[in-house]
């Protein structure tokens, strides 16, 4: 059973929202999501969609990097 079942709240600033998901603090922070000294940045429904809104560039340039290295 994970932090996230249990009822843990979003990890950015003034936010008191419950979790859906989980991720590293600094692909979080990468974003420009304002989150405190965490190793993990629990986000809303809210914020992990301004996550992958913001991040959406840098992961198809990952993809097209993991591809072509094949």
């Amino acid at each position: 059973m994970g932090r996230i079942s249990k009822g843990v709240k979003c990890s950015v600033t003034k936010c008191d929202k419950d979790a859906v998901r989980s991720l590293s603090s600094g692909k979080v922070t990468v974003a420009g999501l304002k989150i405190g000294e965490e190793r993990r940045a629990y986000l809303c429904k809210e914020h992990y969609k301004e996550y992958k809104k913001s991040s959406k560039k840098d992961r198809t340039i990952e993809k097209w990097r993991h591809h072509d290295s094949r």
